[in-house]
């Protein structure tokens, strides 16, 4: 059973090693453990640009995520149905993401895409999953939860050149 000192230990290996393939690519990488509002990391380059990163950690094939962070959601409460409203806007300028699957063989897996590519896809699959339930969300019809898995994410795998396409 996950505890609280478990999930931390994730937390904190997924940060450590994306700040190691950070620095691999000979930026300067500084993490802040969870104690910074919307990004872990920030790594910055021989000229002093950065970038902001995100780092999503666990071991399973998804990674739990709220729609509210992307885009505004209105529960119609009287047809019970949810109705996908404007995007949000990035909480920080090219905030990258990078998502860990910590393997048991320590051959981790590692996706990395732009917080605005990751919105787009969340906004874009809950839509397209509530034209094909009639707006509404069959077991819990007002859950703002949402999930990306690694065969969502497939695409973006093991990507770090996006991290200096956007010191760019």
């Amino acid at each position: 059973m996950a505890t609280g000192r478990s999930n931390k230990l994730v937390g904190q290996t997924g940060e450590y090693l994306v700040a190691a393939e950070l620095s691999r690519m000979e930026l300067i990488a500084t993490t802040f453990t969870g104690n910074v509002p919307h990004y872990d990391i920030i790594a910055a380059d021989e000229k002093g640009r950065h970038v902001f990163v995100q780092v999503k950690t666990g071991r399973s094939e998804s990674w739990q995520l709220n729609l509210p962070s992307f885009c505004e959601i209105t529960l119609d409460k009287k047809r019970r149905k949810q109705i996908v409203g404007r995007k949000k806007i990035c909480p920080i300028r090219n905030l990258m993401m990078v998502f860990v699957r910590l393997e048991p063989d320590r051959n981790d897996r590692f996706y990395i895409c732009s917080w605005k590519q990751l919105r787009d896809f969340k906004v874009r699959r809950h839509k397209e999953f509530l034209a094909r339930h009639n707006g509404r969300r069959p077991q819990k019809w007002d859950s703002l939860h949402t999930a990306v898995s690694t065969k969502g994410l497939e695409k973006y795998r093991d990507n770090w050149s996006a991290i200096l396409d956007a010191l760019r």
